[in-house]
């Protein structure tokens, strides 16, 4: 089947100095203009590469997840893809009705309302206004702003910018889908409809999806770009490509140091901590103040996600337990369960009230999971029982 987008050896350029930007611009403009040959494959002063040496094809019926820090030109190349820039070095090629959806409010006019913005967008997408008028209560319906639709958008949200261009992109029957990370920007609901609509034109589209969301891409891409700094680190299945960039994350994460945000009375003077399958062990050695040492406290540990998202707590103030003066203080937890993935703790140090934080401490420690599969979870239950039970209308 012959590739609906097709990326073979491209780089792009940028420059720093937006002065001499305009320069590089003009001497550029001036080259071609008398039939010279413009140098874009080298870097002239202040300028970088933000994309190098990219190959890509995706088929119809493919979902490409494109992932990768900030700056690693994700969205560059998806502004390649949709012609709004062009490559310095290489070529780029996309057959058909390109749907995109790259910044949230591109494409609208501030002073039209959502109802003009709808025909104004439908018309960038290649559509005519008989086919706008054919999908446009099905357009108003997905978009579901309710009464805001004969509203100026330049009143909107983000969040209704989002619904309104998302409509207007999945309704003109795309060949190729283009999505930046802004599904980010809409409300559950709305994402919710958003995956549907996409696991329906998976069928007859080729889609690219750029996330930071590693369970959205592992959810909806059957295959995952991982760039960083430009170039490409790893091109093949999602599960591979998201445990590379863990991979990647755990290696920064182990260069940051503990970070102190505040510190009390009563502190952490040293941890050690084991992981072992799926039980975590770790000690704390505590110390106090001359002042403090018969001040009853507890302790927080917080789990964090590669994404900073949190958890799993373990409280021992929820557990009805205190602790007095220096020593050390022993948590076991026997059941993780972990997802593959980078994780980190961080430590509060409370009263017995709960009322007062004595320290704290941020990226205690970052342990990694490595296993075999990503799946759409942090945490899975190892150790859920299932059985088939005798159908119970034949019973009857």
């Amino acid at each position: 089947m012959e590739p609906m987008i097709r990326v073979e050896g491209v780089a792009k350029k940028f420059c720093r100095n937006l002065r001499r930007s305009m320069g590089y611009g003009m001497r550029d403009i001036a080259r071609n203009a008398a039939g010279l040959r413009a140098r874009s494959d080298k870097l002239r002063k202040d300028e970088f590469w933000a994309l190098q040496g990219i190959d890509l094809e995706v088929k119809r019926g493919e979902v490409l997840g494109v992932i990768g820090p900030n700056g690693s030109g994700k969205s560059t190349l998806l502004k390649l893809l949709n012609g709004i820039y062009w490559p310095d070095k290489g070529r780029v090629s996309v057959r058909g009705r390109v749907g995109a959806l790259i910044e949230v409010g591109a494409g609208f006019h501030p002073m039209l309302s959502g109802r003009e913005n709808i025909y104004v967008n439908g018309a960038v997408l290649g559509m005519s206004k008989k086919e706008i008028d054919a999908r446009f209560d099905d357009i108003v319906a997905f978009a579901d702003i309710g009464d805001f639709l004969d509203m100026p958008v330049k009143h909107y949200s983000s969040g209704m910018f989002v619904r309104l261009g998302f409509a207007v992109a999945v309704h003109c029957d795309p060949d190729v889908l283009l999505i930046d990370e802004i599904l980010a920007v809409g409300d559950m609901s709305f994402r919710r409809r958003c995956y549907n609509r996409i696991d329906e034109m998976k069928k007859h589209c080729a889609i690219i999806l750029v996330s930071h969301n590693m369970f959205q891409i592992g959810r909806i891409c059957g295959t995952t770009l991982f760039l960083r700094q430009g170039q490409t680190r790893f091109l093949g299945s999602s599960a591979q490509g998201i445990l590379a960039y863990y991979e990647s994350v755990r290696n920064d994460a182990n260069n940051d140091d503990r970070e102190i945000r505040s510190e009390g009375p009563i502190r952490l003077v040293e941890e050690k901590h084991c992981l072992d399958e799926n039980r975590l062990e770790i000690d704390f050695i505590m110390e106090t103040d001359s002042d403090h040492g018969d001040t009853p406290y507890g302790l927080s540990l917080t789990l964090l996600d590669a994404a900073d998202h949190l958890f799993a707590q373990a409280n021992s103030l929820f557990q009805q337990r205190v602790f007095q003066g220096p020593g050390r203080i022993r948590l076991t937890i026997p059941g993780l369960n972990l997802n593959h993935g980078i994780y980190r703790a961080n430590l509060m140090v409370y009263d017995a009230d709960h009322s007062r934080l004595f320290s704290m401490y941020r990226n205690l420690f970052s342990f990694s999971v490595s296993r075999g599969f990503v799946a759409g979870a942090t945490v899975y239950f190892e150790d859920a029982s299932w059985e088939s039970l005798p159908n119970l209308e034949k019973q009857q």
